[in-house]
């Protein structure tokens, strides 16, 4: 990158003997065009690049560059330190270890160059001959690519270092700044009064980044797209609607669980931040319901999890949807969606499942509230076997099963005093079970089973009118231990 050769203009004026005037000084697009040319071919490119910027007059380098030929630049900077590609699967090149480490050290210039690229910015605002009327087309141009690249570097990551981060995180809050804003939700969104934002411009950047023969070659994007996408809440996400959905369909779509984990969170936060209307919209929210659906087959608890909750705020749009279509109760996909998960907890042996299982089927329960009598056969046996079986100091599977069973007692009472007999024999033996295990469980835990138990028990009374009362007088008296004693002592002073 030569920037000390100038660029000679002869006056056709000039007479014999006149002398020679001086070069012209080489215009700022012209050198940056270099610049950006020199950055693949030459190493110590980004060092003269630097000291370039460094000496640089903001006059000189906003009065003869377009806010292009900036924008250009930036582009350049942040694919010059981009992590390695990998092939289109998503495996990992050989010499990947060179490669992240080469990375590395392109990142800690690059971040170097672009806080002074804002740094001119940034003195340039205050100069009267240029201004916010010269600087802001230039930000519009530079800060999206400085805001993917300080993302992209500044979290832990494969291809990042201590260094890279905390210049990457200087970056961010220098652009942030330099953009007038005081978050990175003020970033994306706006200021009140400007509806656009900066998401927009991130999100097309990202564009190509983020289809299905692309997204996996570069592994910063996904991570970006995720980071970006969660900072941007209603209204403001809405707009970006077609932008967001496919790429997170994406992500869910994988064979890999991380992955997998990744866009269900992403579809989310869409669904909790996009109106119900505009989802069920072409078919939209089906498309999302049809996609969680397949993931309930999976045997990964941390899928499940993001999976179930992500349907107990999914299901009441599509439901809203169905009812302003004409379709009736007998199609609700909540049904669907609890056989389904009934059928595989009734039979999942993994103590991690159970666990995330029985702490989401509580929201399922008061969902459906009087409907819930269409699961009850399958619903007592997975209640019954979950109550049999410890899952461990903090007992999450039983207490998640007796909120199941109080819930489904206060919905579902008329349908009860027939299944007493199998539902008081199971709180009885999990009293018994609670009060004779010598295992890790702290007390307080086992005080709130058998809390929940008893509860259980007085409700059961209550829609039994009495039977439990009376099927316990026998079992008060000659009961000896004292911690199940007083437990029966509660239900049968409840009133």
């Amino acid at each position: 990158m030569d920037v000390s050769s100038p660029t000679r203009a002869l006056s056709p004026e000039r007479g014999p003997g006149q002398a020679e005037p001086p070069p012209a000084a080489p215009s700022a697009e012209h050198v940056l065009l270099q610049a950006r040319l020199a950055l693949s071919e030459r190493p110590g490119a980004l060092r003269e690049l630097g000291a370039l910027l460094e000496a640089a007059d903001p006059r000189w380098l906003l009065g003869s560059a377009s806010p292009a030929a900036l924008g250009s630049l930036a582009a350049a900077l942040g694919g010059f330190a981009a992590p390695p590609r990998r092939e289109q699967d998503g495996t990992e090149p050989p010499g990947q270890d060179a490669a992240l480490a080469a990375v590395a050290e392109r990142a800690e210039r690059v971040g170097a160059v672009f806080l002074l690229l804002l740094q001119k910015l940034e003195a340039a605002k205050s100069q009267e001959s240029l201004g916010m009327a010269v600087v802001g087309p230039v930000l519009r141009r530079v800060l999206g690519h400085a805001f993917i690249f300080a993302v992209t570097h500044k979290d832990e990551r494969p291809w990042t270092t201590a260094s890279t981060r905390a210049v990457a995180q200087e970056l961010l809050e220098r652009l942030l700044q330099a953009a007038g804003c005081g978050s990175v939700a003020e970033f994306l969104r706006g200021k009140e009064g400007d509806e656009e934002g900066r998401f927009g411009a991130v999100m097309g950047l990202l564009k190509q980044e983020l289809t299905k023969d692309t997204w996996k070659r570069n592994p910063g994007s996904k991570h970006v797209f995720s980071w970006t996408l969660l900072h941007v809440s209603r209204p403001w996400l809405c707009p970006h609607l077609e932008r967001v959905l496919p790429p997170a369909l994406l992500l869910s779509d994988d064979f890999q669980e991380e992955n997998k984990v990744l866009g269900v969170r992403c579809l989310h936060h869409i669904v909790l931040n996009v109106p119900g209307a505009d989802l069920c919209q072409f078919n939209r929210a089906q498309v999302v319901f049809h996609a969680l659906y397949n993931h309930l087959y999976s045997r990964e608890a941390p899928l499940i999890q993001a999976v179930l909750l992500c349907l107990l705020d999914l299901l009441p749009v599509l439901e809203r949807g169905q009812r302003h279509q004409g379709h009736g109760r007998a199609t609700s996909p909540w049904d669907q969606v609890l056989q389904l998960v009934l059928t595989h907890m009734e039979a999942e042996h993994r103590l991690a499942l159970r666990r995330v299982y029985a702490g989401t089927l509580p929201a399922f329960v008061t969902r459906l509230g009087i409907l819930i009598v269409r699961h009850l056969k399958r619903l007592e046996r997975v209640i019954v076997g979950y109550l049999e079986v410890s899952d461990g100091p903090e007992e999450e599977a039983r207490l998640g099963i007796l909120e199941t069973l109080q819930c489904t007692i206060e919905h579902a009472w008329p349908r009860m005093p027939c299944r007493l007999p199998v539902l008081l024999k199971a709180l009885l033996r999990l009293l018994w079970d609670v009060h004779t295990e010598q295992g890790p469980t702290p007390a307080p835990v086992r005080a709130a089973l058998l809390h929940r138990a008893t509860q259980c028990l007085i409700l059961l009374d209550r829609c039994s009118q009495g039977q439990v009362k009376v099927l316990l007088e026998g079992v008060h008296s000659s009961c000896e231990e004292n911690q199940v004693r007083e437990c029966l002592r509660k239900v049968q002073e409840s009133s």
